[in-house]
């Protein structure tokens, strides 16, 4: 009977391990709508570290002497694109991507081996007799695999969105580190938007706007949380069935 119990015990406890915190975070939403973030501080150190990438040594800015060109510059005039930290800069986010794949494996192998010993320097026959095998018949033997496999993949993602981001960080060869992190909540769902990556001054347009094509390392998040995004995801002893079952 204790063993039992402290099976039992164990289950409940490796249970509610797998929930976590995310579980317990869950629970005491009950009843409330979800959360927004705090906004994010432009001068923290997530914000302000620098990316592992290899950079060049930034040109040393020189101006003429009375001369009020700057070397480097765009224009003579003020330019109103986002070019320093804390800037912000808007940024178009269309998707729309088609993707259809299809693959079909044929193979087919067919084997035989036959070997026999009726003539052997006339000691076939003392062979057979002592033996009791068959001199014309001694292997024969055959095989055959057959193998074929077919496979499709058909995607479809459109997305079309808006979003402001902050210059996070300006790297030595003038490309500008941006992120943004945008939240909408409706009722009991909340819509979650972040988008991060690296432009280079020359594709921001004279709106000051960037596309998502012009972003390099661009990582785009759009998910959400709630009432509706509960009722799409499977419970979690469904989703514990599915990883523990081998077959």
């Amino acid at each position: 009977m204790k063993r039992h119990t402290s099976k039992i015990v164990c289950l409940a406890v490796g249970l509610g391990a797998l929930g976590g915190c995310s579980a317990v975070e869950r629970v005491r939403e009950i009843g409330d709508p979800p959360a927004l973030a705090s906004m994010a501080d432009p001068a923290s150190p997530i914000n302000t570290a620098s990316p592992a990438l290899p950079m060049p040594p930034p040109p040393a800015p020189s101006r003429a002497v009375n001369s009020l060109w700057a070397s480097g510059s765009r224009s003579f005039f003020h330019d109103p694109r986002a070019s320093r930290p804390g800037d912000i800069i808007t940024v178009n986010i269309t998707v729309a991507d088609t993707a259809k794949f299809d693959n079909t494996t044929t193979r087919s192998r067919t084997n035989a081996d036959n070997a026999n010993l009726t003539n052997f320097f006339g000691l076939e026959t003392p062979l057979a007799a002592s033996t009791g095998a068959d001199p014309s018949s001694l292997v024969k033997m055959g095989s055959n695999t057959s193998n074929v496999g077919s496979g499709s993949v058909a995607r479809s993602e459109s997305i079309s969105l808006t979003l402001a981001a902050l210059v996070t960080q300006v790297l030595p060869n003038g490309n500008m580190v941006i992120g943004g992190h945008q939240q909408v909540r409706v009722n009991n769902e909340l819509r979650d938007l972040q988008v991060s990556g690296i432009v280079r001054s020359e594709d921001i347009t004279s709106a000051n706007t960037v596309d998502l094509s012009q972003i390099a390392e661009a990582r785009i998040s759009y998910g959400g949380r709630g009432t509706v995004s509960d009722m799409q995801q499977p419970r979690y002893g469904s989703q514990l069935f599915d990883i523990l079952m081998p077959f």
